[in-house]
């Protein structure tokens, strides 16, 4: 949450010499100093660096990582050694593990790193040398500071501990009146919430959102933290509703999703409380309680006319129409899938073109309208091209097949049962190409009539 200013990476003596031999030094070295072999090494040292003290040989002799380890030693950070030294075992363990996963993981080994190094070896010093004297908000900088560095996804697990080190550190710190303890718990939630642990992390995000409270705490962009608080927590809640519905657990889900929707009001945030209404209708959707989803639903239409903001405003639409059709309402479901259509054409939004075109010929195929179910499938199957999924495109062929062959089947039925030369013909004809058949006069007539009501 805190941004922290750049610091000078200072290394200690040991390290200082030894990073000149690394391989992303900018000096250029003869290759003989290269040679991993003792004796090598120090006949070299004797001709060309007459006078090296022994800490300056073993400088050149050891491995970069190593003399981190001892320069912590020797300046008496002992608990910054013990980390360290837990980390980089856990990195090699974590690697080898990957390595047996993938064949074309090629995370390197720490000491190929004299960054990552010497970002252990600045902030975990000045860590607990503010540690020693109870300067707890600069023991929490500075372990931030590595969280904010390790954040890759490969190195998660380095910033996720740093997280749980931070947490614990913000529980000391009583002079900034709990903001520290807030962003603490704000990046436990997001710890837990990347591991699928939902329900704890919305423990943290809870102490989070009661933390900033009446508070005008803001983060590095300027956004208030209670703000952000209230976002996690509709954002854990809707993942948590997501599982419950699922399972069937209806009125669990339904009672997260108002507690949400109370946490958004409070937010004072439009767009994120039409969000809460967006998913608590369709909960109440799923538990079969349709008079009230289209309560709530309408809401969310509300706020997203005043927002002017028309995927919205096209999401309430489509949202609305699953309610109306499981009503039976199918006229104004179908008014409602109509204003879909038209703002996601304006919008170029493809894939809710094609929702919306299949919802209207599943209607119209339901209730016999083969004719203007076969148009809406046939504006999906085309749509469907530009979306480039296979899947999609097979589904879509199948629904627009069933309403072709229905269409079929009415002017058969009707031919069969006219029995008269006419009839005969077109059958015959119709048996020997397999092809679109004539469409009946009469049935074409009943079909022209009934659209007209829809």
């Amino acid at each position: 949450m805190t941004t922290l200013p750049a610091l000078p990476l200072i290394r200690p003596k040991l390290a200082s010499i030894a990073r000149q031999k690394l391989p992303c030094s900018t000096k250029t070295l003869a290759r003989a100093q290269l040679i991993k072999e003792k004796d090598d090494i120090d006949h070299y040292l004797e001709v060309n660096f007459k006078g090296l003290s022994k800490e300056e040989v073993a400088a050149y002799r050891n491995s970069y990582k190593k003399n981190i380890c001892v320069d912590m030693l020797r300046e008496g950070y002992h608990k910054s050694f013990t980390e360290l030294f837990a980390l980089m075992e856990r990195w090699d363990v974590l690697r080898e593990v990957a390595k047996v996963r993938s064949v074309f993981w090629l995370q390197k080994p720490l000491e190929e790193q004299p960054d990552k190094l010497d970002h252990f070896y600045h902030y975990l010093t000045r860590a607990e040398n503010a540690e020693r004297k109870e300067y707890f908000e600069d023991v929490y900088n500075n372990l931030y500071a590595l969280a904010c560095y390790f954040n890759t996804p490969e190195d998660k697990w380095v910033r996720n501990h740093f997280y749980e080190r931070c947490f614990k550190i913000a529980q000391l710190i009583k002079i900034d009146g709990g903001k520290k303890e807030a962003e603490a718990h704000a990046h436990m939630g997001l710890l837990y919430e990347e591991d699928g642990q939902l329900l704890e992390a919305a423990e943290h995000y809870e102490a989070f959102h009661q933390l900033t409270q009446g508070r005008i705490w803001k983060d590095e962009t300027g956004r208030f933290l209670n703000l952000l608080a209230c976002e996690s927590l509709l954002r854990t809640y809707r993942l948590l509703s997501d599982k419950m519905l699922k399972n069937k657990k209806y009125k669990k889900a339904i009672k997260i999703l108002i507690k949400a929707s109370e946490i958004a009001r409070e937010g004072n945030d439009k767009k994120m409380e039409g969000e809460a209404s967006y998913y608590l209708g369709l909960a109440y959707l799923a538990a079969g309680e349709h008079k009230t989803a289209l309560q709530v639903l309408n809401t969310y239409t509300a706020v997203s006319t005043d927002l002017d903001d028309d995927l919205s405003l096209g999401r309430a639409y489509e949202a609305k129409a699953k309610v109306l059709q499981s009503q039976g309402e199918m006229t104004e479901a179908i008014k409602c899938l109509k204003k879909v259509l038209k703002i996601a054409r304006n919008n170029f939004q493809n894939l809710d073109i094609v929702r919306a075109s299949t919802m209207l010929g599943d209607i119209y195929n339901e209730k016999g309208y083969y004719s203007k179910a076969s148009e809406y499938f046939e504006q999906a199957f085309d749509t469907t091209g530009e979306l480039m999924s296979v899947p999609l495109v097979d589904e879509i062929k199948v629904h627009y097949g069933i309403a072709k062959a229905h269409q079929m089947m009415l002017t058969i039925n009707n031919y069969i049962e006219t029995a008269d030369i006419t009839s005969l013909d077109n059958l015959l004809s119709w048996k020997e190409s397999r092809s679109n058949i004539a469409l009946d006069p009469i049935i074409a007539s009943y079909l022209t009539d009934e659209s007209k009501c829809w």
